[in-house]
């Protein structure tokens, strides 16, 4: 998410760089050893006792580990994070490489093509220009024109290796707050989460994105989400809405590109200057959605097919309209890409469809985007 330009004076606000976390140490019951005290209940015998006062000193003890993680982490992944700061808005972004490149999303540049970045150093902002935009994965790469002494490219992890509980930090520049961290836990991973166009978005649909309770906000976004290793495990990109809130953002409930994917897509920006293998299967047509008798969504009617593309490889036609690919049932245009997302090109899947009021399958070897 792009924050909007209006944010508040940093004059008002002292940024925290640093988390603190109490733990509390529940110690369970313990058997004495039977003797009671003059009252008649039990009286604790030694090794009790002892549990006791060493889960009080090892309280203190752990809570102290765990913030000298967090500010180790911070130090050393912070200088690797800046902001992007574009004349629709702002956002965030990551340095990829000593050579000036930064990684961030395809929605916080937009159409510009030029941008000042700022580090985390808080020095005059940096001149940038883009390198390349891929919208369907919501991913772009800037470069720096000049880069500055000491730039720091920051370490990606393996995303295989995320797991579901691991203690994360968010870091960006919510709502214009510069150099800011939150942190949460893995909610959950291979999410497929489909972005909408609204407020800048680019509409992509997105596979195998990681679920945070790490505070997403406006402005955080193309920023970093990291594990106490120090490794960039995503790149933060969109909360979750609550239609019961007013579409306002649902708390706690974040998502982000993970880091596999970054690096599958700046790998190839920065090496050839645009995306040169998605990865990503396709039909090879152009589509909308379909209404049926109860006007509810029904189905995908094809509008155009590409000559050359798995869809016409396939026989289908304009005026077809999809209900099924695999075993995913196609009833919206997103419903379509979310069930794309999950294939690779080259997957041989059946798809149903109607034709003239009848329904038929036919055999499709998926292309790529």
């Amino acid at each position: 998410m792009k924050a909007p330009r209006t944010r508040l004076p940093f004059s008002q606000v002292t940024a925290a760089t640093a988390v603190t976390v109490a733990l509390v140490a529940l110690v369970a019951g313990c058997s004495g050893d039977g003797r009671r005290s003059d009252t008649g209940g039990e009286r604790p015998g030694r090794p009790a006792v002892q549990a006791a006062a060493q889960a009080t000193r090892a309280a203190p003890a752990a809570a102290s580990d765990l913030q000298d993680d967090y500010q180790k982490v911070i130090k050393d992944v912070l200088p690797s994070v800046v902001q992007i700061d574009a004349s629709a808005g702002l956002g965030s972004g990551v340095v990829y490489d000593d050579k000036g490149h930064i990684v961030t999303n395809a929605h916080v540049v937009g159409e510009e093509k030029t941008f000042r970045v700022t580090t985390a150093t808080g020095e005059h902002p940096l001149r940038a220009r883009l390198v390349s935009a891929y919208p369907e994965q919501d991913l772009a790469v800037v470069k720096l024109d000049k880069v500055p002494g000491g730039l720091k490219a920051a370490r990606f992890g393996d995303s295989k290796k995320t797991e579901v509980g691991q203690i994360v930090l968010a870091m960006g520049s919510p709502l214009g707050l510069s150099s800011s961290v939150t942190q949460g836990i893995v909610s959950a991973t291979g999410r497929t989460v489909s972005e909408g166009r609204a407020g800048g978005g680019t509409g992509a649909t997105i596979a195998d994105m990681v679920q945070t309770s790490a505070a997403i906000n406006p402005g955080n976004s193309g920023g970093a989400l990291v594990g106490l290793d120090s490794r960039v495990i995503g790149i933060p990109t969109l909360a979750a809405t609550d239609p019961g809130m007013g579409e306002g953002a649902a708390p706690g409930i974040g998502f982000a590109i993970p880091a596999s994917m970054v690096r599958t897509v700046a790998d190839q920006i920065v090496r050839s200057g645009r995306v040169t293998d998605s990865g990503r299967a396709a039909l090879g047509i152009t589509a909308r959605t379909v209404l049926g008798d109860d006007y509810r969504p029904a189905g995908v009617a094809i509008a155009e097919v590409r000559d050359g593309g798995a869809a016409a490889g396939a026989g289908l036609r304009p005026g077809d309209v999809l209900t099924r690919l695999g075993d995913a049932p196609i009833t919206t245009l997103t419903s379509l890409s979310e069930a794309l997302a999950a294939l690779e090109p080259g997957a041989e899947e059946r798809v149903t469809y109607v034709r003239a009021g009848d329904e038929r399958t036919a055999e499709v070897t998926l292309g790529e985007m």
